[in-house]
């Protein structure tokens, strides 16, 4: 993993509320196998070289994350994914609510194994911390998961929280842009809490203070924030 991403931008490829990411020109996008792409955090938002250590770390243990090839502060140049998001999959009828919510808790699992890169507790793991449908890339290769900005170390459960809250926010209607996916967002939820095969990890610390964090997020919007409570009492209907 290289230090600089000395090259230039081309096309914008899309844009989240903390970055833009675009197709990547330049020495280091010549040199290997396949395309690059560079993800800009804009102003004071990322870290995009701890983002990529802790990157680095799960894909070291096995985990599917994009390959990252170069970094600064604020610019990451990774491996170019091809395939839809389990978003797009599950809108246009190729993944399933059960099958998505299941493959939801599977990959929160998977990275819960991964031991922690800094602490020494067994208890710790490493945590994604924004773990939804629209974080996950149905490549050829299997699922691979995009955007650790929020990457920590912590228990389990404030992770299974917080993937459980942002769907849920969806669900209620309290997510911007987002509304027409309410009844998709439900089924998700609903078999991401209930998958046999990967059962819930769920704790009441974990909920409580993934809404806290959700609801002191920068670019939550006062009516997202307000949308909480309706969010965490779907999540406690479906945990009965």
């Amino acid at each position: 993993m290289g230090t600089g991403s000395a090259g230039s931008t081309g096309r914008l490829l899309g844009s989240g509320r903390t970055a833009d990411v675009y197709e990547y020109e330049g020495e280091l996008a010549s040199g290997g196998d396949g395309a690059w792409v560079l993800r800009r955090y804009r102003g004071e938002y990322g870290d995009a070289a701890a983002e990529a250590e802790v990157m680095e770390h799960v894909r070291g243990h096995g985990y599917p994350v994009p390959c990252v090839r170069a970094v600064t502060r604020s610019d990451l140049v990774m491996e170019r994914l091809s395939g839809p998001t389990m978003l797009e999959a599950f809108a246009a009828g190729l993944l399933g609510p059960r099958e998505a919510g299941a493959l939801l808790a599977r990959l929160l699992r998977d990275l819960h194994a991964v031991p922690a890169r800094v602490g020494q507790d067994p208890e710790v793991r490493v945590l994604h911390l924004d773990l939804h449908p629209e974080n996950v890339i149905l490549t050829s290769d299997g699922p691979k998961v995009i955007d650790w900005n929020t990457a920590e170390e912590g228990p389990p459960g404030l992770d299974w929280g917080m993937s459980a809250v942002i769907v849920a926010q969806v669900a209620v209607g309290g997510l911007t842009g987002f509304e027409s996916r309410a009844a998709m967002a439900r089924s998700v939820l609903t078999a991401l809490l209930t998958d046999e095969q990967a059962p819930s990890a769920m704790t009441e610390e974990g909920l409580v203070q993934a809404r806290r964090r959700r609801a002191a997020n920068p670019t939550m919007s006062p009516a997202e924030v307000e949308a909480l409570g309706a969010a965490e009492e779907l999540i406690r209907t479906l945990l009965v």
